[in-house]
């Protein structure tokens, strides 16, 4: 089949009443197939099991400073978490606030605590009247939420193959007060794959923010989620990039151990300066005695260092990888009639798909009516509202092979009927 704009308007109309019926055929499969979040599957969550049988005796429940894990009380995470963490992230203990198993919940805290208590003696976000923060597009949907649910203004940044777009980045930064910050997913995004480049780290280091309660909020939740490990991403280290810069507080650095082992019994953990950490620590303290050590205890004896991590996760690789291939194999039919394009990440948990303007929404239609849920249409967009209409969000992981093959199939026949029906007009 040539590409389909070069089709002429009968052999359009002919082409849609073939996939029209071979699309009914399709739903009479009455399939019950979910793509629509980036669920590690079962035989993952079994690589992480070994792990619930690791703490025996009350010696394991010690820490090295004689802290009873089953017990109240180290606000900030017991000793050896907050090592092990400093180690996979490069940077140091003190750096280190650990939390409970969703690093989302820490991003909702320092944004509420911004919003009711203020940063850095500044008035709470609250009563600042605009609040503006920048979310680079197509982004992760959960990030938008959390700022949504506060009333916060949220204003699209382009992203491009070596992250957002620095230039728009820096004009609004460094000259409009009521931007108060930027999600950033640095490394194999969520949900294009991308990882920032040197240039982008250190210009996002080097911002010169017109408001001083401005923060970078730098979610690196997939830094050791390669596909490749021959050719993993690697990106600047923006703690050090900020110290170097001579703006050590300008960032909060998030991560969890979520996708590696138990996303339900994980640890996560902000990153930020000591002047930053003793504001968080103040504010948390109210909040909760102790997130739960037990569990931090679990982790490091699991996990023991980045070296014993880079093993465990090479396996989730190989359990990933022929799902991301299955996915990139089937789309490349979209290819070759021109009506799709769609991003090769070497790591992370997501693929773009981009459709011609104004077909994503029908595509995951039709997909649904087929039997396959979809992230829906616009969700990697503030307010859910994508102006172009074309990016689907694919996550290959939770479905099983077969499953996912299945799944491609209906994905692939609804890109092209709807691409058609838009030719078509």
């Amino acid at each position: 089949m040539k590409n389909y704009r070069d089709l002429t308007p009968e052999e359009m109309k002919q082409e849609l009443a073939q996939l029209r019926h071979v699309y009914d055929q399709v739903k009479a499969e009455k399939l019950e197939l979910n793509m629509a979040r980036g669920k590690p599957a079962a035989d993952q969550l079994d690589l992480s099991m070994p792990m619930l049988n690791d703490l025996n005796t009350l010696d394991d429940l010690i820490s090295e400073d004689g802290t009873d894990c089953r017990n109240y009380g180290t606000l900030d995470g017991i000793i050896e978490a907050k090592k092990l963490i400093a180690d996979l992230m490069e940077v140091k203990p003190e750096n280190v606030f650990v939390g409970g198993n969703a690093s989302l919940q820490l991003m909702y805290i320092m944004v509420a605590n911004a919003w009711c208590f203020g940063i850095d003696g500044c008035q709470p976000w609250c009563r600042q009247g605009t609040v503006k923060f920048l979310c680079p597009v197509p982004g992760y949907d959960r990030h938008f939420r959390i700022t949504e649910v506060f009333g916060i203004q949220l204003v699209n940044i382009p992203m491009h193959e070596d992250g957002p777009d620095m230039d728009l980045v820096e004009q609004y930064v460094n000259n409009d007060p009521t931007v108060k910050g930027i999600w950033c997913v640095p490394k194999y995004s969520n949900p294009d794959g991308y990882s920032y480049s040197d240039e982008t780290v250190r210009r996002f280091a080097a911002l010169k923010p017109a408001a001083k309660d401005f923060r970078i909020f730098w979610d690196n939740a997939y830094f050791f989620h390669h596909l490749d490990f021959d050719h993993p991403d690697v990106i600047l280290n923006i703690m050090d990039e900020c110290q170097k810069a001579g703006s050590p507080d300008l960032v909060y650095e998030f991560m969890s151990t979520s996708k590696m082992a138990l996303p339900g019994a994980s640890i996560s953990a902000v990153i930020t300066s000591p002047h930053n950490m003793d504001q968080l620590k103040h504010q948390i303290s109210a909040q909760i005695i102790s997130f739960d050590k037990v569990n931090q205890m679990r982790q490091v004896k699991f996990f023991k260092d980045p070296q014993h991590l880079a093993e465990h996760m090479k396996k989730h690789a190989a359990l990933l990888l022929p799902k991301f291939q299955t996915v990139w194999d089937a789309f490349k039919e979209l290819g070759d009639l021109g009506i799709a394009r769609w991003t090769t990440p070497r790591g992370g948990y997501f693929i773009s798909l981009y459709t011609l303007p104004g077909c994503a929404k029908r595509t995951v239609q039709l997909c649904k009516e087929a039997g396959v849920t979809l992230t829906g249409a616009g969700a990697a967009f503030p307010y859910g509202i994508d102006p172009e209409d074309s990016h689907i969000r694919i996550a290959p992981s939770y479905p099983s092979l077969d499953d996912l093959k299945k799944a491609c199939r209906v994905v692939v026949l609804s890109v092209k009927i709807a691409s058609l029906e838009k030719l078509i007009g």
